[in-house]
């Protein structure tokens, strides 16, 4: 199984380029930070480089710039190519499968994006904690209106 999921900010724009058949391509970098602290106390980040193709590609260059917050799922894809020194160069790339834009509004409207072009916006935030997003009333019995009570023994159950 090949799957990776990753929260970062993007270090700079996308850039967007079109292949010669037609079919849009971004490239853009995810700055990840590190689980733990170094023995300074400053936690480190890694630099990982993306690729998203066709719809998605388009959507992440338009609403996107550098420093927009991002979850990403996708999958590792490694190459490698000739540099023009005659050296082999080896690359290390992740390919999104879904990218769901995490940033607050004034920044990029928090909305997710994937291959099957299925997408929304929407307000919802689920790094927000205030009322707004809290959903229903959980004291609230959700069952009040399905009529009177059942009375179960042990043995009515089937296990």
């Amino acid at each position: 199984m090949n799957k990776v999921i990753l929260i970062g900010r993007l270090t700079r724009d996308p850039e967007l380029r079109t292949t010669g058949s037609g079919i849009s391509q971004t490239r853009f970098s995810l700055a990840v930070n590190r689980p733990f602290t170094g023995q300074n106390g400053e936690r480190g980040a890694d630099f990982i480089n993306c690729i998203a193709w066709r719809r998605q590609a388009e959507n992440i260059a338009k609403y996107c710039t550098k420093g927009t917050q991002v979850a990403l799922e996708g999958r590792i894809q490694t190459g490698s190519y000739d540099a023009q020194d005659g050296t082999k160069r080896y690359t290390t790339d992740i390919i999104a499968d879904n990218v769901t834009f995490l940033s607050p509004k004034g920044t990029s409207e928090g909305s997710s994006f994937n291959n099957q072009d299925n997408y929304q916006f929407n307000d919802y935030n689920p790094f927000d904690n205030t009322s707004q997003n809290q959903g229903a009333d959980i004291t609230e019995d959700p069952f009040k209106d399905f009529g009177d009570e059942i009375a179960l023994s042990d043995d009515d159950l089937p296990f």
